[in-house]
């Protein structure tokens, strides 16, 4: 391809997802400033995918939410959503969808449910739902209060119908900036894109070949990619959810560790006792509980906050502030004993010598926590309690659970755009040559001969430059190609030449035995000829429509110096016999039709499949019957009417013609009128009468022809 051309390509590719691309965030933010009750922000991926299928429709879904993501990170997180309408347009162009009203409504509802209860489904993961202060927010407050659904259903519910009204919009839209668009420039970003909407019904034989090739190939690709993609984002998303999960964990220890050290450096460990026994009492106990209570307001994760003296069957109170949320839990008094917290079982001995112990989660009646014991010693260094510090592990599977859905919607945003550059690489490197080389092969197979070398001519036009095996592939076919078109060439001109020697050895082979008969003169060849004549007359006159066809034809007139081939078998004195023939006489020379009929078997039986089958089934029937008569006195089978093969039906009249004009040595010929005046005469009874009705029609013409056989031995050139 030449540069210049590439150059225009490429230029063409850019400025459509370039403008797709702005569409969607003009359009995005037009809706926004207006306090649109839409979104708007698929309209230039839904043109996109119209226009050039997957790649770019995918290419500007996913970079639309990356460029918005600049002020609204979140929206990085959408991208997918944006990018499977891509997907669902371009199937939706590629069949048609966008054509007629109640397809375009089917459309709007796919949309819709992506977008909408997609999202939503998303939403939901990221956030919950409180109904937030979204566009679809006072729809849903609606549902929930006056239908009675569920917060989940009234915002799904919600999103979904006001994402159909958005989504009629951006098809709306689409279609008529489609329709803008010069059909010409469809056709070139189309065809830069390899991407053909409307595959005809009607196409060469070739060219469907080319579909199922293609699809063929490209889903094995696509298999292949998809499985590989989501190998790996398990992999990856396994991997970092693991990692994410060992962090947050390693982060809220820490988190209760440092709480827990902080709560034991401001209380004074000498004076344990007197928390314990006077508890509020104490002078300085409030103070110290205050100052607890900011501690823990500064860490969220923080759900409880207590200190406890560690006993042989129980935990002693000293300090317990109330629960972060509104459980109903209520705080234990200093100086209350409550159980000792099983899960802190096996390492209660190294709690009882007052030694630091690492961070446990538990499962009880409050609830799933992770709890951090931290010494609160006196001035001697003694263990007097530990300071108990309780986090909350569903919150942190709540984070987990939202790190993994960002996760799983970054990763496949991300897939499928690295999948659909892969296909349009595989695409345009393989498939796509691949199926250029597969349809004009097929041409070539299956092109008549005067087609073979404009299918060589296409082929070398493809111009295919992939500078790999595939190019080594083309190169390799189109010489190969040359060669096969030499060799046809060869191959035919050969055929030719033995067809030509066929039929000079057959004529010569029926000559010697016609000249045993030395009152014929050239029979055979005349014969032939008006076979030949009264076969065309037939066809031009549309008759046996079933039967006559220009190969028929050409068979017959191969097949017609055979009639008379049994006569070998008779002999010379009957062949020359200048009077009437005996009755003995007579059958021995009828006998001609079954022997000639057993020569041409014992050929074809001899020859196997090296004969033209068909030219020697005519040479059979012709020679065994055609001395049989329409009304069935003939011979050698009496059969009659359709029954007698057409071959011999045709030359029945031009044998007894020929015979009737010609001299022999046992009477003169017949005038061309009394000839005539038999043949007609014996329509209905003897002959064929549709076979005596066009060679009356072609007679007179191959009467006078026939001093010219006589001269050359071959019929004249018309």
């Amino acid at each position: 391809m030449p540069q210049s051309s590439r150059g225009k390509n490429f230029a063409t590719a850019f400025g459509l997802i370039a403008a797709a691309l702005l569409l969607n965030i003009l359009l995005a933010k037009f809706a926004h400033l207006l306090q649109m009750p839409v979104f708007l922000d698929c309209v230039g991926t839904v043109v996109a995918a119209m226009l050039g299928g997957n790649f770019p429709a995918v290419f500007v879904g996913f970079f639309s939410n990356v460029v918005n993501s600049f002020e609204d990170p979140v929206s990085l997180y959408y991208g997918l959503i944006n990018i499977l309408i891509g997907v669902a347009a371009a199937i939706f162009q590629r069949h048609g969808f966008f054509r007629t009203p109640l397809r375009l409504a089917a459309v709007v509802l796919v949309f819709a449910l992506l977008g909408g209860g997609l999202g939503s489904v998303l939403t939901y993961f990221l956030y919950g739902y409180d109904f937030g202060e979204g566009v679809s927010a006072p729809f849903a407050l609606w549902i929930h209060g006056n239908l009675g659904f569920s917060k989940f259903w009234a915002q799904l519910s919600a999103d979904i119908v006001i994402d159909v009204f958005d989504k009629a919009i951006v098809v709306a839209a689409a279609v008529l900036i489609h329709r803008a668009i010069p059909s010409h420039l469809q056709r070139r970003i189309a065809v830069l894109f390899l991407f053909n909407p409307h595959p005809s019904h009607d196409a060469h034989f070739e060219g469907f070949k080319e579909f199922l090739v293609r699809r063929s190939l490209l889903r094995k690709v696509v298999v292949m990619v998809i499985v590989a993609e989501v190998l790996l984002g398990a992999l990856a998303s396994t991997t970092g959810y693991i990692l994410y999960r060992q962090v947050s964990i390693s982060r809220n220890k820490d988190i209760a560790q440092g709480v827990g050290t902080s709560v034991a450096a401001i209380i004074d460990g000498d004076r344990a006792e007197e928390w314990e026994t006077l508890g509020r009492a104490a002078p300085g106990y409030e103070d110290v509980e205050k100052d607890m209570y900011r501690i823990r307001n500064g860490f969220p994760q923080v759900f409880y906050l207590y200190v406890y003296r560690i006993t042989e069957d129980s935990s002693v109170v000293l300090f317990d502030l109330e629960a972060r949320d509104t459980s109903g839990v209520l705080p234990d008094k200093p100086g209350d004993r409550v159980a000792f917290n099983q899960g802190f079982a096996p390492v209660r001995a190294n709690l009882l010598r007052g030694e630091k112990v690492e961070p446990v989660v538990t499962f009880d009646e409050y609830g799933w926590l992770l709890t951090a014991y931290e010494p609160l010693r006196n001035s001697a260094g003694e263990t007097v309690a530990y300071v108990g510090v309780d986090l909350s592990m569903g919150d942190l599977v709540y984070e987990e659970a939202k790190f993994f859905i960002k996760l799983l919607t970054m990763f496949f945003g991300l897939s499928i755009l690295i999948m659909s550059v892969v296909l349009e690489l595989v695409n345009r490197g393989i498939v796509h040559p691949v199926n250029r080389m597969a349809a004009e092969s097929m041409r070539f197979a299956y092109s008549l001969e005067h087609g073979r070398p404009s299918s060589i001519r296409a082929l070398e036009s493809l111009q295919i430059r992939t500078f790999d095996e595939i190019e080594h592939l083309y190169r390799s076919l189109t010489t190969m190609g040359r060669s096969s078109l030499r060799f046809i060439a060869q191959l035919r001109e050969q055929s030719r030449r033995i067809a030509r020697m066929q039929d000079e050895l057959i004529i010569n082979f029926a000559e010697m035995v016609e000249a045993r008969d030395t009152s014929t003169g050239n029979h055979i060849k005349k014969t032939a000829h008006y076979v030949e004549a009264i076969s065309r007359e037939l066809l031009r006159e549309g008759k046996f429509p079933g039967i006559l066809t220009e190969e028929y034809i050409e068979t017959l007139k191969r097949s017609a110096p055979l009639h008379d081939i049994g006569k070998i078998a008779v002999s010379d004195l009957i062949l020359n016999k200048p009077g009437k023939l005996t009755d003995e006489e007579f059958a021995i020379m009828k006998s001609h039709t079954t022997e000639g009929k057993k020569i041409l078997e014992r050929v074809v039986a001899n020859a196997g499949d090296s004969m033209d089958d068909g030219y020697l089934k005519e040479s059979i029937e012709m020679a065994y019957s055609h001395h049989e008569k329409w009304d069935g006195t003939g011979y050698p089978a009496g059969i009659k009417g359709e029954e007698i093969p057409l071959s011999a039906r045709i030359m029945a009249v031009a044998d007894v013609f020929d015979a009737l004009v010609a001299e022999r040595v046992y009477k003169k010929p017949f005038p061309y009128e009394k000839a005539m005046e038999i043949i007609v005469g014996g329509a209905g009874k003897h002959f064929d009468p549709d076979v005596v009705a066009a060679f009356q029609a072609i007679s007179r013409e191959l009467y006078d022809q026939r001093t010219k056989l006589d001269e050359t031995g071959a019929a004249p050139i018309s």
